[in-house]
């Protein structure tokens, strides 16, 4: 299989104790034809160091800086303009990706001739180790009204096609970028397909999943509401089926 670019974007926070492990699960990709974006999202401690140490020993990767801390959606954005590759994926600065994360993933899309994907992913703790959990995307595409009932596209798995459907962008927003991007996709007509296999791993840190949850639900219920444009009762319907996919997730799983 001809091995088109993959653009990997990586938005990075104060992140010098993880990073090293994320920048080596793409160097360690059975996919060679990649480019690295990271952007340093105005950190504070050695996470520029970090990043250009890599950047001088692989021309793949690509290193950014950003004079202010302006969240990861800015950054993000400002590596998908830059973003050069047939193929957008995002890796946030403390996942992991298994070896043949992109070979497999890529090879589905092509001869699937898919323009969007996600996958399913494992758990890890903060320290590395793995949790005996999985979330195991469902079998059937995903649309736009199934995603506003249950977020099944995590950013460490999704891929898109920028070349058959132009650059998407994350909304201006602290909370819910990537949630807001994967939904301009799916409103412009287009679905996920799903790849059962777990291709990466998500890092379960301290205060990741917090515990403040009437503030979530009401973050998650004024999105819909301005962002997404859908009147009161659809904010409230969805809102609720959220909340309770995320149960499942979560807890259920």
């Amino acid at each position: 299989m001809d091995e088109p670019l993959v653009s990997i974007i990586t938005p990075v926070f104060n992140s010098e104790k993880l990073l090293s492990e994320t920048i080596e699960s793409v160097l360690n990709q059975t996919y060679k034809n990649w480019e690295h974006l990271i952007v340093d999202d105005g950190s504070d401690d050695c996470s520029w160091v970090v990043i250009q140490s890599y950047a001088e020993k692989d021309n793949r990767i690509k290193a950014f800086r950003l004079e202010e801390n302006c969240g990861p959606g800015v950054a993000r954005n400002f590596a998908i303009k830059k973003a050069k590759g047939k193929f957008i994926a995002f890796l946030d600065s403390d996942d992991l990706w298994v070896e043949n994360r992109l070979q497999d993933h890529i090879k589905f899309m092509i001869d699937g001739e898919y323009v969007f994907s996600h996958s399913s992913y494992g758990y890890i703790k903060e320290d590395g180790s793995h949790l005996n959990k999985v979330y195991q995307v469902r079998g059937s595409e995903v649309d736009y009204k199934f995603l506003l009932k249950r977020t099944e596209i995590s950013c460490l798995t999704a891929i898109y096609d920028q070349e058959r459907i132009g650059k998407f962008f994350m909304p201006d927003l602290r909370r819910k970028q990537d949630y807001g991007l994967w939904l301009s996709i799916l409103k412009a007509g287009y679905k996920s397909m799903p790849y059962p296999e777990v291709l990466a791993y998500y890092r379960q840190r301290k205060g990741s999943v917090t515990s403040k949850k009437s503030k979530l639900i009401i973050q998650h219920y004024e999105f819909l509401h301005k962002h997404q444009h859908l009147n009161m009762l659809q904010s409230i319907k969805y809102t609720i089926n959220w909340g309770l996919g995320g149960i499942f997730k979560y807890y259920l799983q």
